[in-house]
């Protein structure tokens, strides 16, 4: 759905998405599509990718905030999708966040001996929970789905190692009436509408994002100037190029998709890295930075050798 196409829903224009925000157009999932079989869809492409089958894994972490049902997990059905009926899986919810959360949990997995092979999935139908007749809102997100694979590998505890370097997560409740939806099944009983004070949220967001990444640098005796790759959270162009700048990364560091998906929360990130390394941006070894917020609020940044 283009901005154009906006046009005809809401009181908006395309100039008016695009200065503010930096959107040209999002996906909707079809009346047939869920946010499992978006996930399953992304996770047969990461496994071809990966060269393996569903076999391999042994562990699927799927981040989303739109599940199919309160429950069984998102997870779970796609793990079902897949023919999988060995393993475990389940889900994570730290809103835009998750993808960060997620990947951060799966190599605790990992380092834990708990799992070899773990399908991390972002997968969201956030159209599902818009207020279409809220222009403020409806014109910044979209639905899509991506995933990778993380394996377990013997390394030399260096920053040369392939794979998780180092994440720094966090939260604060205090924020919650900033970004949330106003349903639930524990309060109305019902799914509820997304809803965000913008500007608030703006105001926060270059501050915590700025503050994670450094921290992820911090750990690692990392510097801007060593890093290939900024894969942020596409929530908004601004926001973006604020906390590249402020970092002092150069903006050809920087990977952007918010013009072709709008905000996509959980599957943002996974979206950023299938266009950038299916371009050939993104290669083998790269030094990455995957960094997100999202409501609660929540916040983090991973490093990562590709």
């Amino acid at each position: 759905m283009t901005n154009r196409d906006m046009e005809d829903v809401v009181d908006t224009s395309d100039e008016w998405i695009v200065q503010r925000t930096g959107i040209r157009q999002r996906y909707l999932a079809g009346e047939d599509e869920t946010t499992s079989s978006l996930g399953a869809a992304a996770a047969l492409a990461a496994l071809e990718k990966a060269g393996m089958t569903p076999d391999d894994i042994d562990m699927i972490i799927c981040a989303t905030s739109t599940p199919d049902n309160t429950f069984p997990a998102t997870a779970v059905s796609i793990q079902n999708r897949l023919g999988m009926s060995h393993g475990f899986a389940f889900d994570v919810q730290a809103v835009c966040t998750g993808f960060v959360y997620a990947v951060t949990t799966a190599d605790a997995y990992i380092r834990g001996g708990l799992a070899k092979r773990v399908l991390v999935i972002g997968a969201e139908t956030f159209s599902r929970i818009l207020d279409w007749n809220d222009r403020t809102t409806c014109v910044l997100f979209g639905d899509g789905a991506g995933a990778i694979v993380l394996e377990a590998a013997e390394g030399e505890g260096t920053t040369a190692d392939r794979g998780v370097l180092t994440a720094h997560l966090r939260s604060d409740g205090s924020h919650k009436d900033k970004l949330f939806v106003d349903g639930g099944p524990s309060t109305t009983g019902t799914v509820g509408k997304l809803r965000m004070e913008g500007r608030e949220v703006f105001k926060y967001a270059v501050g915590m994002i700025t503050d994670v990444i450094q921290a992820a640098f911090d750990s690692t005796g990392t510097t801007s100037d060593d890093l290939d790759w900024l894969v942020p959270h596409q929530a908004n162009r601004r926001i973006i190029d604020g906390s590249a700048k402020k970092l002092n990364i150069a903006p050809d560091k920087v990977v952007v998709t918010v013009d072709l998906h709008g905000n996509t929360s959980a599957a943002s990130i996974p979206l950023a890295l299938a266009v950038a390394a299916g371009d050939g941006r993104i290669k083998k070894g790269d030094l990455v930075m995957l960094e997100a917020m999202g409501g609660g609020f929540t916040w983090g940044a991973v490093l990562l050798r590709w």
